[in-house]
């Protein structure tokens, strides 16, 4: 199966729909009473994840059936594992921020081929915004109060702005940055995939992940990156590759 880049115009212009839709219905959750139960690793399920999660994978699926999608809150597609494309979903990231009301929570929806991030968009309900990048056509930040705002990393290679996780710090990360405090000007915190919006558009530098996340959790993001401009690498750095039968990542 091949697309077209006029296709994969198409299938942006969907993922953007369809994150703006979900957000929509996670955005009516949110200022409800809601509740939260737990999944069976611990994290933290809501009404949201599940409204969103199905329906993004409906749309998707309609119009694309023939690509199989890996989203975190449906059941695991073993068509994938033999398919060159691939739609990976987190329909919620960053439920803990969600949970918090804190507004640092994302929907993330992203295409690879052969295991490469192509196209990935994140939207950010509670900011109305939405980030786009299509590798080789630039990255994007969108709001319904402005004109579409195209997104370049810094040029900074000293003093650098260093962004961490609000709910995900590691030993291993204060150990780096206190080894390199000297070329550090500032440390910030965010949650979800919010962090990598922000080296996009050069408001940081550095995101370092240690231990192991989810493919859901970074395949859009590392498509906005770098289509940005910028670069995703695992931790002994080497390309991520996506659409693994054990769709986990071991830091980056």
């Amino acid at each position: 199966m091949k697309l077209s880049d006029l296709e994969h115009h198409e299938i942006l212009w969907l993922c953007k729909r369809l994150a703006l839709e979900a957000s929509a219905l996670i955005m009516d959750i949110y200022a409800s009473e809601f509740v939260s139960t737990l999944k069976s690793d611990g994290s933290p399920l809501t009404l949201a994840d599940r409204l969103a999660n199905d329906h993004i994978v409906e749309g998707l699926s309609n119009d694309y059936p023939d690509i199989p999608i890996l989203a975190e809150e449906s059941a695991d597609d073993p068509r994938r594992l033999s398919s060159d494309w691939c739609f990976i979903v987190d329909p919620l990231d960053g439920t803990k921020e969600f949970l918090a009301k804190n507004g640092e929570f994302t929907v993330n929806i992203g295409l690879v081929y052969q295991g490469k991030p192509v196209l990935g968009v994140i939207a950010l309900p509670a900011k109305n915004e939405l980030y786009t990048g299509l590798i080789g056509d630039g990255a994007y930040r969108e709001s319904s109060n402005e004109e579409a705002v195209s997104l370049h990393v810094s040029d900074r290679l000293d003093y650098l702005i260093v962004i961490g996780s609000r709910s995900h710090a590691q030993p291993e990360e204060q150990a780096l940055l206190e080894a390199h405090r000297h070329q550090i000007a500032s440390l910030s915190v965010a949650g979800s995939s919010l962090k990598g919006c922000r080296i996009a558009e050069g408001e940081a530098d550095v995101y370092y992940r240690f231990g192991n996340t989810m493919e859901w959790d970074v395949c859009a993001m590392q498509a906005i990156v770098e289509a940005a401009g910028g670069v995703v690498f695992d931790l002994h750095g080497q390309p991520l590759t996506y659409n693994h039968p054990t769709p986990r990542l071991h830091g980056f």
